[in-house]
């Protein structure tokens, strides 16, 4: 009778945690975010070199500056999201790496819960900042400054999301390394 975990397949090493299964929202979610940095990043790739190009000519176009610089915020909020979804976020881990497992796990769990009360405020605040942007238009672009805002509680939110699920998957008792498997 095999000890193995059904997440684990037949040909993975004894050592390997065993994956946590994550819910299907959660992964179409975080499939979605993923595509959209990889689009928002390749748009942003093709402006800057096109841009650079046309500047190489002595020829300047303002509004590809304004649409690169609005799409870096895109990518950086949702890379942020994108990062919360794998728990790659930076994080100073002497203190929790002495704890052992349960109190790690409660440890864990508090900083999330810290994350989660901070997410919440920014994310707030930010829906604020686009509500109270829809006046203001970009320069060049003229679209209503709240598409360069919006990137702020989006991302947060996602973050919220991403960051709530492990969360959860902490006080079900699911050790990090299983919630995050190194590959």
């Amino acid at each position: 009778m095999s000890t193995l975990s059904p997440d684990v397949g037949v040909d993975a090493p004894p050592h390997a945690p065993p994956s946590v299964p994550v819910a299907a929202p959660v992964r179409w979610l975080g499939h979605l975010v993923d595509w959209a940095v990889i689009a928002m990043g390749t748009a942003l790739i093709i402006l800057v070199f096109v841009n650079v190009v046309i500047h190489a000519f002595g020829k300047d176009m303002a509004w590809m500056t304004e649409l690169g610089e609005l799409l870096m915020v895109w990518v950086t909020f949702l890379g942020g999201a994108a990062a919360a979804q794998r728990g790659a976020h930076m994080s100073i881990n002497e203190f929790l790496d002495k704890l052992d497992e349960p109190k790690r796990r409660w440890a864990d769990a508090a900083v999330q819960s810290l994350c989660l009360v901070v997410l919440a405020v920014v994310c707030f605040y930010g829906v604020r900042i686009v509500a109270g942007g829809w006046d203001n238009t970009l320069t060049t672009l003229e679209w209503p400054m709240s598409w360069q805002y919006l990137p702020l509680p989006l991302g947060c939110g996602l973050m919220f999301a991403f960051v709530a699920w492990d969360l959860l998957q902490i006080l079900r008792g699911v050790p990090r390394a299983q919630r995050y498997p190194q590959d």
